[in-house]
């Protein structure tokens, strides 16, 4: 029991059994843990049912609405603190992400990183399915970030991570205080600001097919101003 995958839900009935299902199918012996935001859709539903096929392996947590994709993902790495997992994961439930990409970053991690980011900005890194607008918006906050914070991540708002469990018991997870993009953000440089080593795997991103996206111009214009505010309140000690 050393790998687990934290996967935040809103409304993906759509995509949760197969999600699970596949991470289920690699040979990695992962684990996952749900954390629902009360999706009114009967996400939580499939889980629970979920469960009973696949028992120890597949664990839920369920919040009352929409609380945001930082808190949910605190939770999830508090927990698997808890349990004792060595590598923590986050990624979309969407397909967005491809769970066959979880074992390229476990081995990015086991052969050396503390984080094993999946990156769409490196050589061999790509976006599929994004309108150029997207992809403006997001390659712009990515240069924004670095030219900022001097970060030497070129995807810095990538939600598909692999942490090792030392990062995450050393970042003061109780201090992050962003909940969308700006989250992703600010796990990024204060694990860079501990001296841990970040390590970026080229992945192909494909937009999801199946549910609605969660991006709104709120999520945007937080990540653009949290990068300002982790340096003018001094994040940059990530302490």
């Amino acid at each position: 029991m050393d790998k687990l995958v934290v996967i935040p839900t809103y409304n993906e009935k759509e995509n949760i059994e197969k999600i699970i299902r596949k991470v289920f199918s690699l040979q990695g012996h992962f684990h996952i843990l749900i954390v629902d935001d009360g999706s009114p859709d009967g996400t939580a539903v499939i889980v629970k049912n979920l469960q009973q096929s696949f028992p120890g392996q597949l664990h839920l947590k369920e919040r009352a609405g929409k609380q945001g994709l930082g808190t949910a993902y605190i939770l999830g790495f508090k927990w698997a603190l808890e349990q004792g997992y060595e590598y923590i994961f986050e990624m979309d439930a969407d397909f967005s992400h491809n769970p066959d990409d979880l074992l390229r970053l476990f081995e990015a991690c086991a052969h050396g990183a503390d984080v094993a980011v999946g990156s769409r900005y490196v050589k061999g890194g790509k976006v599929v399915n994004w309108p150029w607008e997207r992809i403006f918006i997001s390659k712009g906050g990515a240069m924004y970030t670095q030219f900022i914070t001097f970060m030497p991540v070129k995807d810095p708002t990538a939600g598909f991570v692999c942490y090792r469990k030392k990062v995450l018991q050393t970042i003061p997870l109780d201090q992050v205080k962003f909940i969308g993009y700006a989250f992703q953000i600010e796990m990024k440089y204060r694990a860079w600001k501990l001296g841990f080593k970040i390590k970026e795997v080229p992945i192909t991103f494909i937009d999801r097919t199946e549910g609605q996206s969660k991006m709104t111009k709120g999520i945007v214009k937080e990540a653009m101003y949290g990068v300002w505010k982790m340096k003018k309140h001094g994040k940059d000690r990530a302490q």
